[in-house]
Formats: C-alpha cells, sequence, structure tokens
C-alpha cells in the first residue's frame, strides 16, 4: 500500500488560476455568436443565389461585411477556445503542445482567409 500525501493525491489536479478567465471568454463568445449568427443567416440569406456583381454590391454595404467578419472572427475565436479545453483535457505531454500550437494556428489563419476574403468582397 503505497502512502501519499494529500499534496500528493491532488498534484496536477489543482486549478492553474485560469480557469475562470476562460470560462468568461467561451460565455461572452457564445452570447456574441447568439445574436450574429442570426444576423449573419438573414444577411447572407439575401445575397445567396445572386450572381457576382450583386454579390460585390451586396457585401460593399458596410452592414452585411461587418456582420460577416464579426462573425468569423468570434466564431473562430469560440473555436479556438472550445478546442483548447478538449486538447487540455484529453492530451498530455509534447502531444498536448503541439496540438494547441496546430489548433491556434488553424483558428486564427481559417479567419484571416475569412476576413480577407470578404474584404476584397467589400472593397
Amino acid at each position: 500500500m503505497a502512502y501519499l500525501t494529500d499534496r500528493k493525491r491532488a498534484q496536477g489536479l489543482g486549478s492553474a488560476k485560469t480557469g475562470t478567465a476562460h470560462f468568461w471568454s467561451m460565455k461572452v463568445s457564445a452570447v456574441a455568436l447568439l445574436i450574429l449568427i442570426p444576423l449573419f443567416v438573414f444577411t447572407f440569406g439575401a445575397a445567396l443565389g445572386g450572381t457576382y456583381e450583386e454579390i460585390i454590391a451586396y457585401y460593399s454595404r458596410p452592414a452585411p461585411a461587418i456582420i460577416a467578419a464579426l462573425t468569423l472572427a468570434v466564431g473562430f475565436k469560440h473555436f479556438n477556445d472550445g478546442a483548447q479545453t478538449m486538447i487540455e483535457d484529453y492530451v498530455h505531454g509534447t502531444a498536448q503542445k503541439v496540438a494547441l500550437i496546430l489548433v491556434t494556428c488553424l483558428s486564427y489563419g481559417a479567419a484571416a482567409v475569412g476576413i480577407f476574403a470578404i474584404a476584397r468582397l467589400a472593397l
């Protein structure tokens, strides 16, 4: 029978002092998406099926372009936070560090490509 101290039993299971900030970040982005997703669906739905020239004219207006860009930015930030939580829970060691770097690069890269595409349409 192993004799473990309370500290040894709890090591690696305690607070990392960042959970509250991460929790609130996820909640704020979830509420923002709760507002942005319906706005995006209505603005994107109005442009759906249009010709290339109509799409360019539609996204040249500031409201649809801003709503689409905000939805992409907040959505990929929310994805990054959620994926980070899953990786921290289920992957350990060097693989965890590599996975966190890859997911962060993927989410910011995809957001940048999407926002760039909207900017190209808008300008």
